[in-house]
Formats: C-alpha cells, sequence, structure tokens
C-alpha cells in the first residue's frame, strides 16, 4: 500500500465541530468500543437495563470502570441509567457477547422509566452480593460497582460515572482461576452507525512493559 500524502487527509477543525458531527467522528474512529451492558435499581425497584459502548477501565488499585453517558438527545434529559447510578450510587457491568447481543441491542431502545427493560425483555437476573442492581445471568463476566465520583465534561452534555469494582463475578466457561480467556468469552464490541463487531482474528504479540502480575510480559 503507498504511503498517504497530505493531500489525502480531510483536516476537521474543532471550533467548527457541533455536537452531532463530533459525535460521528468519534464513534467512527474510536473504535471497536467495549460495551458496558448496565443494570441499575430505581427507588421503586425496577431494573433497568441498557447499554454503553464509552466506557473502560480506568484504575487497577483498586479496579475501577468508568462510562461516559450523556444526556438524552432531543430533550437533554438525564438517562434512566445515569439517574439511577445517581440516586443508588450502584450499578452492575455484565459483559454484552455474540450469544446476548440482540437482547443488548434491543435494551438500547428508550423505554418509559416505568418500564423496566430486564422485564421487557424477559432476561434472567441473578441477585448481587454488595449492591442492590441485580446481574444479568446470560453475561459470563459481570461486575458490581459502586460509584466513585460522577464528573462533568465538557459543555454539559457528558458525565463520566466511575466506579469501583467491589465484586467480580466470573463464569468457569471463561475463567481458569487465573485468567479471563476473552476468545471464549466471544465479547461483541460498538462500531460507528449500527455496526458492532467480534474479536475477529486475534494477533499474539510478548507485552513489552511488564503489568501488574507480569502476565504475558517479556523476559
Amino acid at each position: 500500500m503507498n504511503r498517504p500524502q497530505p493531500t489525502d487527509f480531510t483536516c476537521v477543525e474543532h471550533d467548527a465541530l457541533d455536537t452531532e458531527t463530533a459525535y460521528r467522528l468519534l464513534v467512527g474512529c474510536v473504535v471497536p468500543r467495549p460495551i458496558a451492558w448496565i443494570t441499575t435499581v430505581d427507588a421503586a425497584g425496577r431494573v433497568n437495563v441498557a447499554p454503553f459502548s464509552s466506557y473502560n477501565y480506568v484504575a487497577t488499585s483498586p479496579p475501577m470502570l468508568a462510562v461516559n453517558i450523556a444526556l438524552r438527545a432531543g430533550d437533554g434529559a438525564i438517562k434512566d441509567t445515569a439517574r439511577n447510578i445517581l440516586a443508588s450510587r450502584e450499578f452492575v457491568v455484565n459483559v454484552a457477547t455474540e450469544a446476548t447481543m440482540e437482547e443488548m441491542h434491543q435494551s438500547a431502545w428508550e423505554y418509559p422509566p416505568d418500564i423496566s427493560e430486564a422485564q421487557a425483555l424477559g432476561l434472567p437476573l441473578l441477585p448481587s452480593r454488595h449492591v442492590r442492581a441485580p446481574r444479568i445471568a446470560s453475561s459470563p463476566v459481570q461486575m458490581e460497582c459502586r460509584l466513585d465520583q460522577a464528573v462533568t465534561l465538557g459543555r454539559g452534555v457528558n458525565t463520566l460515572y466511575i466506579g469501583e469494582v467491589v465484586a467480580f463475578h466470573l463464569s468457569n466457561a471463561v475463567y481458569d482461576g487465573h485468567r479471563v480467556d476473552a476468545q471464549k468469552m466471544r465479547p461483541v464490541a460498538r462500531l460507528g452507525g449500527p455496526f458492532y463487531s467480534g474479536l475477529g482474528e486475534v494477533f499474539h504479540r510478548p507485552m513489552l512493559q511488564k503489568p501488574p502480575g507480569g502476565e504475558g510480559s517479556a523476559d
């Protein structure tokens, strides 16, 4: 493949970006994105389920996850998941897989606040040990979280919810007591537009810096 030339690029300056254009560029460029399939509980005990793909781990000591939840497009209202996290300071991140992709996708509908997505979609649930929000039984990895902080970003459209993982629930089908096998887990990730992806081809290279525990690092 020929090396690209400067004239082969289009430059989009940040001061020319509105929210919609910035979103479209980011979700097209930052791929693939892991999906946090989040369960929360509202004050009436209803279980809310929704997927979010602006998500990753952000700390290891203690283990912490962060998920960005934007205000709802159109009316700018806070989403049910965000409201429940702020009120209860608890949530569960379930890993979405190829086997659960359809249910995960359907849970993205904007159901009314008084409708439980778990009930509407017939999702089997398991009780958590430390938080009120239940776990999705069909997910092979479920992480109970307590809210550490909520950070409003930019112009106020986005808030980053950072949670400490207080318990990992790992299916024996993907966890051998030492590591999680991503290929057995078969997670799905988000691309731009209406597209998802699986793992596809997996490439092996020894890690050149020693991570905590040293797993996979080169001597």
